[in-house]
């Protein structure tokens, strides 16, 4: 792949005086360089200062190396329990069995634990092996780290937040332990000392103040505009092409409220995830008063604060509109089934504090599954001190990072993201196994696919938000990972009816909103295309091939191509997304953007687990392989494309395609078909 690894700490190259202390130098011959910086991508951000003092203790990290069987064998595991046609279909792992299976393996664990034990002179019962196998944990003196790891310790000046860290250059580790041992803290990528004279990051385009659409950096907010009258009746579906209501979601769709008395299982919740926007309970109110009355005032999304995120919001004028639109949109199709919020992060953090400059979901992982707090993968362990919040945060919560402290739900919608540019490649692969991990759980993830188009955010990479001069076509994140399912918006156009096939969205600038709006969708530039859509993006290149010349992976600085041949395709399914009622800081208005369209999805596969949990089955866990094996129970979207980048973007196909991807749910269908599996 092409796109840069972007260095975890960038030093400049001068030497600072450093403290009289030799280095050991006996059996050198037979240590290796483990980890060395890179300073060829220095930015110039981090300065290099004094040695740290010798008597310093710090605490140490060793990331031991997964087993190398497990990470061969996972995505067989996953299609195991995922593919239709499996004899294991639905037999989902526990936690505790996916942490025996990824273990490293027990002779790595105890040679790296005698090196460390006879070479620093640190007692065993001092060294901690994790509870998720990952990791040798143990505190030690700066001198006795040197000796360990063959290198020298200096502080590191983060210019742009005061910040310091305490790192190496590079470091050893014996030969015969390399394969052994993943990642070292500190090690190139250092810890944090301390924090000073903090300063919040700059708002993201995405933010219009505090309580407003925070979110992730970069992620476009719901494009929203006054609605221009207020249907009479709830029911009315003749005006679906201008507001979209509860019941003309039901007519799209073919699907009916459950009864507000019914017996639902209470571990069948929706999870949704939000950060830096918050949900208002007198908006929520309004909009069942109107338009679903058979939902009580008072109803609301169980909270499952992470790291000190807090909701609802206090101040009216402070509404979120995602978070309004989320729950607007999902509570009225699974109720009387409940909604979790994961509301991820202290306001510092979720609102741009300079903690942190680009990360995003780590915080929210750690909490639903606490051995990915120390899981090591790619070079990563951990949270990246550079992307992620720090807790205990000296400007918000005071409490440890939470680690497992919730139970993933069964579906979990997300409407956030970013572009696959703006993150290091390692820390998107990362993340995509954690996806793997909770697919192997049976949790079905939902992610919103965005909303410009083959584009990116104006301003991020360059004017137009596309690569190389403004001309590649940038594919967003975290939907380049396989393991999750990507959810494109469709429309029902002016003139037509909730009877007749959507389109997908194309919005220009200006008309109705302020920017011009369109479903994500392309192939990305570091993740392949999976074994489960092979078939369906072989079948679009060759009945509908776009009229673009393209590059094999990932390599477009190498070429003139404008897209990924080989990279897997965005997004895996759509549904409406566009003039979807709502209230948010009191006032009736329409909201668009394919954040409305993951949740829609993941409420109806919620509907379908409540169906399968009361027939004595489980849940369907990740449905990619079931959808593209039976895409018959979608609605297949065949108008519309996804503009930018100076072209007309994709366009829609029958079959599958990089707009829409498979088409939109068609709920009998999908339960029939579902309810038909073990």
């Amino acid at each position: 792949m092409l796109l840069p690894l972007l260095p975890l700490l960038a030093a400049t190259a001068f030497t600072s005086p450093a403290l009289a202390r030799a280095l050991p130098t006996d059996n050198i011959i037979t240590h290796v360089v483990h980890e060395k910086r890179d300073f060829a991508g220095s930015s110039g951000r981090w300065t290099k200062g004094d040695r740290v003092a010798s008597h310093v203790k710090v605490p140490v990290r060793v990331g031991l190396k997964q087993s190398a069987e497990a990470v061969e064998k996972a995505q067989g595991w996953l299609m195991e329990v995922s593919h239709p046609a499996s004899g294991k279909f639905g037999q989902h792992w526990t936690q505790d069995e996916i942490i025996e299976a990824f273990r490293p393996a027990s002779d790595s664990v105890d040679e790296v634990m005698d090196w460390i034990s006879e070479t620093a002179s640190i007692p065993k019962q001092r060294i901690t092996h994790t509870d998720n196998k990952a990791w040798l944990a143990f505190d030690a003196s700066v001198a006795d780290l040197e000796s360990l790891f063959r290198t020298e310790y200096h502080e590191h000046h983060d210019t742009a937040t005061g910040r310091s860290m305490i790192s190496c250059d590079q470091y050893h580790v014996p030969a015969h332990l390399v394969d052994h041992i993943d990642y070292i803290t500190p090690g190139v990528k250092g810890i944090h000392v301390y924090s000073s004279d903090l300063r919040k990051r700059s708002w993201g385009p995405g933010y219009h103040g505090p309580g407003g659409y925070g979110g992730a950096p970069g992620w476009q907010p719901p494009k929203h505009r006054p609605a221009p009258y207020m249907p009479w009746n709830s029911n009315e579906l003749s005006t679906c092409d201008v507001a979209i209501s509860p019941a003309c979601l039901r007519a799209l769709y073919h699907f009916e409220p459950l009864p507000p008395n019914a017996k639902v299982s209470p571990n069948n919740s929706m999870g949704i995830f939000e950060e830096g926007d918050f949900y208002d309970q007198l908006d929520l109110n309004s909009f069942f008063t109107n338009f679903t009355k058979y939902i009580p005032n008072g109803t609301h999304p169980i909270l499952d604060s992470i790291d000190g995120g807090m909701a609802p919001i206090t101040n009216l004028s402070q509404a979120g509109g995602e978070s309004n639109l989320d729950f607007e949109l999902a509570i009225p199709i699974i109720y009387p089934q409940t909604a979790t919020l994961y509301q991820s992060d202290d306001l510092y953090y979720a609102l741009g504090g300079n903690g942190t400059t680009g990360g995003i979901f780590n915080t929210f992982l750690d909490s639903i599954d606490g051995s990915y707090c120390t899981y090591s993968a790619y070079g990563e362990t951990g949270n990246d001190p550079n992307l992620d919040p720090t807790y205990p945060d000296p400007n918000g919560y005071q409490g440890q990072l939470m680690c497992g402290v919730y139970k993933p739900t069964n579906v979990i919608s997300i409407s956030y993201g970013e572009q696959e540019q703006d993150l290091p490649a390692f820390y998107q692969k990362r993340q995509c196994n954690e996806f793997l991990k909770l697919g192997l759980q049976g949790v079905s993830i939902f992610v919103a696919s965005g909303d410009t188009g083959v584009a990116g955010i104006p301003g991020d990479g360059s004017a137009n938000g596309c690569l190389r001069n403004g001309t590649v076509f940038s594919p967003t994140q975290p939907n380049s990972c396989p393991w999750l399912t990507n959810v494109g918006a469709t429309k029902v156009y002016p003139g037509r009816t909730v009877f007749e096939p959507e389109s997908a969205v194309v919005d220009p600038p200006g008309h109705p909103y302020h920017s011009a709006f369109s479903s994500s969708g392309g192939f990305s530039n570091i993740f392949p295309i999976p074994d489960y859509q092979t078939s369906a993006i072989a079948g679009y290149f060759a009945d509908y091939n776009p009229p673009y010349p393209y590059y094999y992976n990932g390599q477009y600085n190498s070429s003139n191509g404008l897209y990924n041949r080989n990279g897997r395709g965005i997004p895996d399914v759509a549904a409406n997304g566009d003039n979807i009622i709502t209230y948010v800081g009191g006032k009736y208005r329409l909201e668009g953007g394919t954040s409305a369209s993951s949740p829609i999805f993941g409420a109806l596969v919620t509907r379908i687990n409540e169906e399968r949990i009361r027939a004595g089955k489980g849940p369907v866990g990740f449905i990619n392989p079931t959808l593209y094996q039976h895409p018959y129970v979608l609605n297949d979207i065949v108008n519309g494309s996804n503009p930018g980048c100076g072209t007309n973007g994709f366009s829609c196909a029958p079959g599958w395609d990089p707009v829409t991807g498979l088409g939109t749910p068609n709920y009998p269908k999908m339960l029939e078909l579902f309810m038909s599996l073990p």
